[in-house]
């Protein structure tokens, strides 16, 4: 690779300056907020690709992309530009960077105007932005400090710091992974989160080719303790901001790829799945089963995964394909579930195999991906076989989708989309996609195919059902997913280490902006977990945004919720717990869509002053109130855990009993107990015992205090609407905003509803701690309750 080194101003817009970079290349350097920089080399003055679809600031990308150099959205503010010696300095009110001589960047920060500037970071000085003299790889290279912590990259296996580890972005279908270990993953997001004592700082690579990020695991003898990112093509083109504390970074990123979709409130309930009901010959009665067995077991539920079974033909599967063999009478079936109050999401695949019965109905019409070298569609493995993937940068190909997504599923009664198995793994890079009429190679845009396949699915549920909002599962896809889909952690494989580490690669798929997600209860593959993992799984998979027991076991066995009648009372009384904490869910949800809030939290997010929070630990906590201490060893009936430093305290959610922060504790953790936490001062709305989400039959609502013992005040948010509408958009929802205030002598709750919306239940009935003595008001009067009307 060459060093770039050489560079002289060459000239100074608006919103960014532009230097000369060894006669022949241009970096661009856009002030974009008073503390986010876009840095963006343009090879021989053009950009690899000059589009993307992950940058989102205000509103979605247009389905051919967003210009590189579109710069709406974004604040942009005045700057200030300083020449001194051979340095080049650039600067807003809180982030500055200096250009030195030769080529590399050394960042500033600054909380507020009048603060004095400190150091954040630098580029390699012996060495920091390197191109393929071939015009492919491209590679970034930052110092490497060592208080420095390392989070995010997404999707990831192991420890939730990244630190001393090297990766790679290649979405695979990893099957039966290694969650300690495995690498790469299914989705791409190469966005670095960088924790320092008193700031943190994200960098988004926005560049979608593979590429690998070493934070600390190569070093070299030349050089200074270093970080690298590489990519195997394509443009070095990155997003650097900062933020206070982490949870800033994180949601500065949301913002700048878009925000979290606010799905119905039935997306929260339990949904069923496993491989076992839809390869069966007998699939529709199997399925009808289903309901049959939850209603016996009274395990509530709100929907099922049709996986992709129930389009086979003998042991292959042809997506948009009934066989009409399994289930006879898909109408039939569909209307069955939704009479017992379960919603159907069904598997949907972006690849045809090669013997596809409308595979030459597609080939002819130049839908799919096409090998320039014979031009006919490239053809690449796929379950089994091989098959060719459709081509979602054209626009016919996008009509073809939509209309069958409309007339095989939603007509048959289906009510969303499950678009898996698309990681678009064609290692041709150089096969051609249409482009939306300017070709472009799939090396560049691989993982946006998986992007544009959900959106088209989305597009084509909205136009079916426009009153109701979507909701879609995606497995695969890049950063920005988050504006269409739910999402999880793939196919896992049925151990306790899984169990554990899964809770760290959801929280890192959380500090990288994708909040709405989960795991495949019980492990997808392997032989089947036994009862005590089985129920360790589940009592934390209801701590999860997307709770799915789904299942394709190596030893043929189903993953049901009454696998094993010896414990069936403790995976009903897990998913209770689920169902009566749904109205603190469903606020935690719309707060992901409205404030970017992360639903799942390492407990240093919101007690970064705590030096013991960024401790690997398997606790975390969901919203910043319930801490969840999820029991991940065999035969623990105890839990040993770190209460972070929180001068109010921690509440045991079972007893009541009220513990002093910063602090380890013991709790014991018999089989049917998930040991949870509630943060002082917190309240946590809950409803009673619902079968399934249904805004009509919910009547009863609480909402449980935990005042604080001494003088404080504190506040919290409860969200109501009807659970699928778009009525919040016009004022046909409910905030209710409450205010709590405690000292020695009483408590006062103010409480302050807005909007239109009028639930079921009419009264919120004020629970307070056993042993909690202190008289309660509300509104002014001595209660403890608040009627709505």
């Amino acid at each position: 690779m060459k060093i770039l080194k050489q560079w002289v101003l060459k000239k100074k817009t608006a919103h960014s300056i532009e230097l000369l970079v060894e006669d022949n290349h241009t970096l661009c350097i856009s002030i974009l907020d008073s503390n986010l920089f876009r840095v963006a080399l343009k090879r021989d003055g053009g950009y690899a690709l000059d589009r993307t679809w992950s940058i989102a600031p205000k509103e979605d990308v247009p389905w051919e992309g967003r210009s590189r150099d579109d710069l709406s959205g974004f604040n942009l503010p005045q700057f200030t530009v300083e020449s001194v010696d051979e340095q080049l300095i650039i600067f807003t009110d809180l982030l500055k960077v200096t250009v030195h001589q030769p080529l590399w960047l050394e960042w500033s920060y600054r909380h507020n105007v009048n603060d004095p500037w400190h150091f954040l970071a630098k580029d390699r000085s012996t060495s920091a932005y390197l191109l393929n003299k071939k015009g492919n790889g491209v590679a970034h290279y930052l110092n490497r400090l060592p208080d420095e912590r390392y989070y995010g990259l997404g999707e990831k296996a192991g420890p939730l710091a990244r630190n001393g580890k090297r990766y790679e972005m290649r979405n695979l279908d990893a099957m039966g992974y290694n969650a300690i270990s495995t690498d790469p993953l299914y989705k791409h997001i190469p966005f670095i989160i960088t924790q320092q004592e008193d700031v943190s700082f994200g960098i988004f690579y926005d560049n979608l080719n593979h590429c690998w990020i070493d934070l600390g695991n190569e070093i070299d003898n030349y050089h200074k303790p270093y970080r690298r990112w590489q990519a195997e093509s394509g443009d070095i083109d990155y997003y650097i901001f900062t933020g206070k504390q982490v949870i800033d970074v994180t949601k500065k990123f949301v913002r700048l790829t878009g925000k979290t979709i606010f799905g119905p409130k039935w997306s929260l309930g339990y949904s069923g799945s496993t491989m076992h009901y839809t390869d069966a010959p007998d699939a529709q009665k199997q399925l009808l089963e289903f309901i049959k067995l939850c209603d016996k077991h009274s395990i509530p539920c709100d929907s099922f995964q049709l996986s992709s079974g129930y389009t086979s033909i003998n042991d292959k599967r042809y997506v948009f394909n009934w066989n009409y063999d399994k289930v006879p009478e898909p109408k039939k079936m569909t209307a069955s579930f939704h009479q017992a109050g379960l919603k159907l999401a069904a598997n949907i695949k972006p690849c045809l195999l090669q013997d596809h019965p409308r595979y030459q109905e597609v080939a002819d019409n130049g839908l799919f991906i096409q090998d320039p070298e014979v031009n006919q569609p490239e053809r690449s493995c796929f379950w089994d076989d091989e098959g060719s993937h459709l081509d979602f940068t054209n626009p016919a190909t996008i009509h073809w989708w939509k209309d069958n997504v409309k007339s095989q599923l939603l007509e048959m009664g289906i009510d969303s989309t499950w678009n898996d198995n698309n990681e678009y793994e064609i290692w041709e890079g150089e096969a051609r996609c249409f482009g939306f009429g300017k070709p472009i190679k799939i090396k560049h845009i691989r993982p946006v195919m998986p992007l544009l396949m959900m959106r088209a699915s989305m597009d084509a549920q909205q136009d079916f059902a426009p009153k109701k909002r979507p909701y879609l599962i995606s497995r695969s896809g890049c950063a920005g997913m988050q504006r269409y889909v739910q999402t999880w952690s793939g196919d896992n494989r049925t151990n306790w280490d899984t169990l554990k580490y899964n809770i760290r690669m959801g929280i890192g798929m959380s500090l990288s902006g994708l909040f709405n997600i989960g795991h495949d209860v019980g492990g997808f593959s392997g032989d089947k977990p036994d009862a005590e993992l089985f129920v360790r799984w589940v009592q934390n998979g209801v701590m999860h945004p997307r709770f799915t027991i789904h299942s394709w076991n190596d030893d043929h066995t189903v993953n049901e919720p009454w696998m094993y009648p010896s414990v069936t009372s403790a995976i009903r009384s897990a998913i209770e717990l689920r169902y009566r904490l749904m109205p603190y869910l469903y606020t935690l949800l719309w707060l992901a869509h409205i404030d970017d809030e992360p639903m799942l939290r390492p407990t240093f997010l919101d007690h970064q002053h705590d030096k013991q929070t960024f401790e690997e630990c398997d606790e975390f906590l969901l919203g910043r109130d319930l801490l969840v201490a999820s029991v991940v060893e065999p035969n623990a009936r105890t839990r040993t855990l770190w209460l972070p430093d929180n001068t109010e305290g921690w509440y045991d959610f079972k007893t009541g009993h009220w513990y002093s922060g910063k602090q380890w504790v013991t709790i014991d953790a018999p089989l049917e107990v998930l040991p949870l936490f509630v943060r002082a001062g917190a309240g946590i709305p809950i409803s009673n015992h619902l079968r399934h989400v249904n805004p009509q039959a919910d009547t009863h609502r609480e909402l449980h205090l935990y005042p604080t013992l001494g003088k404080s005040q504190s506040s919290g948010l409860i969200f109501e609407d009807d659970g699928e509408s778009w009525g919040y958009l016009n004022d046909d929802a409910l905030w209710i905003n409450w205010q709590l205030t405690t000292d020695s002598e009483k408590l006062t709750l103010r409480i302050n509803p807005k909007g239109k919306y009028k639930p079921a239940w009419e009264s919120l009935k004020i629970i307070l701690p056993a042993n909690e003595k202190r008289p309660l008001f509300v509104n002014g009067n001595q209660t403890n309750e608040w009627n709505i009307t």
